[in-house]
């Protein structure tokens, strides 16, 4: 007989069916016991009356811990009067397949965090369990779906760059060595050269989701060790603002898919509704920006050619207050924070952008240098050594599109979706400096 998910229940009425899942919460009254079984789908009432008939099922219950695992086989009811769901199950047969210790390291059904949180990263699969844990990583696959979706509809192609390399992705630092067969490589800090060379080899568009490394010795809510990039690019493009327009399609789509496939539960968990930030993104330029800062919250950032954690809120601030929106560009940084690889505008700029989200950075994007002679001048610019860059150079040797892309933090926004304290609630298992276990 094939088990049954909770959230079906209601379509096998007065039927014999089979269902399993964890015990959520047991009541062992005088004359009935009632078990309150879950899966990841849902809840169920299971009701047995103590009888002689039930009296194997009985004894089974009495002996039974919560989050230990069951079987059973029964009829569904609608009973209205029922507080959870209006049904019941009325087991025919109940059988426990796996028993929990009595004692659990967290709690469980504490959904306001207030075990300790390094305790609960150490039983992550026990804190896991929570049905608002659930639907955040539900959500992350619906958002991983929406990209795909939009992606696909428009011509880009899939890839899976390497994450062994022989020479330091990007600018070189913060990368993690390894031995490799007796000499050094560096585990990949992004899939930008690989993203490029795919332009070099005609392939329009493409994305990757996929690990990336940083070796940063960061403990904020924002950083860790590991993670999971949204990586695309795309060629022909006249300017970063056409990958300012595709990042914006695809995050109307994603938000679209969140509001059509969990917006009642998200109402119900976190009590407030999925924004479709129907309007337009605002773009505002870097100086722009730095200007708002100042003007209207007198604020100075802490570094001229770059914006920090505050410049970053209060933009946010800014774009929600005045356009209506969750989300802001902001665009035309100042060369000195960017990769040698960003393409200048005819003031020095670079054409690149960052995305925010509620306050957050959550994207950098960029049109790429593709001219070898110049990429070659701004590496040289950063002080970069040109022989280590030799194998990225060859990409531009025998001609590549005009193209730029981006790189999405997807645990940024869930964080900022969930209103999580930090990207660890939404990893499934957090790596940083001081975490590489479980």
């Amino acid at each position: 007989m094939k088990t049954i998910y909770m959230k079906d229940l209601a379509n096998y009425y007065n039927q014999e069916i089979e269902i399993s899942g964890f015990v959520d919460k047991i009541r062992d009254l005088q004359y009935v016991q009632f078990v309150i079984v879950r899966d990841s789908t849902g809840k169920v009432q299971v009701t047995i009356e103590k009888n002689d008939i039930n009296q194997a099922m009985n004894e089974l219950v009495s002996h039974l811990t919560k989050e230990s695992t069951i079987t059973a086989k029964g009829i569904i009811y609608d009973r209205p009067n029922v507080k959870l769901r209006g049904m019941e199950f009325v087991p025919s047969s109940f059988d426990i397949t796996s028993v929990s210790e009595e004692q659990l390291p967290i709690d469980v059904l504490d959904y306001t965090n207030a075990t300790d949180k390094e305790l609960r990263l150490d039983y992550r699969f026990l804190d896991l369990r929570t049905e608002r844990n659930y639907l955040i990583f539900k959500a992350q696959t619906l958002c991983e779906m929406a990209m795909r979706e939009y992606w696909l509809e428009n011509d880009f192609i899939e890839i899976h760059s390497p994450k062994i390399l022989g020479t330091a992705s990007e600018s070189g630092a913060e990368v993690f060595k390894m031995d490799y067969f007796g000499k050094t490589v560096y585990l990949a800090q992004s899939p930008q050269f690989y993203k490029q060379m795919a332009m070099a080899a005609g392939f329009n568009n493409v994305f990757e989701i996929a690990p990336v490394f940083r070796a940063e010795n960061s403990h904020t809510a924002y950083h860790a060790t590991e993670f999971t990039s949204v990586d695309c690019e795309i060629s022909w493009i006249k300017s970063h603002h056409d990958v300012m327009d595709m990042e914006e399609a695809f995050c109307k789509r994603m938000l679209l898919k969140l509001k059509t496939e969990i917006d009642d539960d998200y109402k119900r968990l976190f009590n407030k509704e999925i924004n479709l930030n129907d309007v337009p993104f605002p773009r505002i330029s870097f100086a722009d920006c730095k200007r708002i800062i100042q003007e209207k919250y007198h604020y100075t950032g802490e570094k001229a050619h770059d914006i920090d954690r505050r410049e970053e809120e209060l933009i946010g601030i800014y774009a929600k207050k005045t356009f209506k929106s969750d989300f802001v560009f902001v665009t035309e940084y100042p060369f000195a924070a960017r990769p040698f690889y960003h393409m200048l505008d005819e003031n020095g700029l670079t054409k690149s952008f960052d995305l925010l989200y509620c306050g957050v950075e959550i994207t950098t994007g960029a049109q790429r240098e593709h001219r070898l002679d110049i990429l070659k001048k701004q590496a040289v610019e950063k002080g970069l050594p040109l022989e280590s860059l030799e194998f990225y150079f060859n990409f531009f040797k025998y001609g590549v599109p005009p193209h730029g892309g981006l790189g999405f933090g997807l645990t940024r926004f869930l964080m900022k979706l969930f209103d999580t304290e930090s990207i660890r609630e939404v990893t499934l298992l957090y790596r940083g400096p001081n975490r590489v276990n479980p």
